[in-house]
């Protein structure tokens, strides 16, 4: 995502007066993950790693104002502190959105942003503090993924299957009630 991109998502969510986040470090919920959900689908995801040194194009702390951790993601549309959890391969692990994005590659089709430590549990990499990348992976940076979102975030953004970016979706309030879906089974 371009600074610029990035600089108009943390006004838009600091701006959002529905949207209160304390201080501290917000994690994806490691429990049970065969629990009824409210969105499941499959998309396209990416990695990256935002450790607010600007070495890896980044530009700060991630938009929620939560610190880069294992289990945050970004999405182009989702509220923030959305959480649900991923499936790649059988492997399930939790997430909470922490950041917007991805930018422009949300326009081609990849609407999730992994931390690049849960891209590296999920793919049997090993995330590269020198790079801020995941190694082992054989130049992977996109897979294909299944979702579940399990609590939507109370700020803005849009409450249904991703949507790109460039919609402007992640700067609206959606007050979409969404029904419940079983995923006892979701990703095997």
């Amino acid at each position: 995502m371009s600074a610029r991109l990035r600089a108009i998502a943390m006004l838009a969510a600091s701006a959002a007066t529905a949207l209160t986040i304390g201080s501290t470090a917000a994690h994806a919920d490691s429990g049970n993950t065969d629990q009824r959900g409210l969105l499941k689908g499959s998309t396209t995801a990416s990695y990256f790693w935002d450790d607010a040194s600007g070495r890896a194009g980044d530009t700060g702390l991630p938009a929620a104002g939560k610190p880069m951790q294992k289990g945050l993601v970004a999405s182009p549309s989702w509220p923030l502190m959305t959480e649900g959890y991923v499936v790649y391969k059988g492997k399930k692990l939790p997430f909470f959105v922490g950041d917007r994005g991805p930018g422009d590659p949300s326009n081609r089709g990849v609407m999730l942003d992994l931390d690049a430590k849960t891209f590296a549990e999920l793919t049997g990499g090993t995330f590269n503090p020198d790079t801020l990348g995941v190694d082992g992976v054989e130049g992977e940076g996109h897979i294909k993924i299944d979702y579940v979102v399990t609590k939507w975030g109370d700020g803005v953004g849009k409450k249904s299957y991703p949507v790109a970016f460039s919609t402007g979706a992640w700067a609206e309030k959606d007050a979409t009630m969404t029904q419940q879906v079983s995923v006892k089974n979701a990703g095997h």
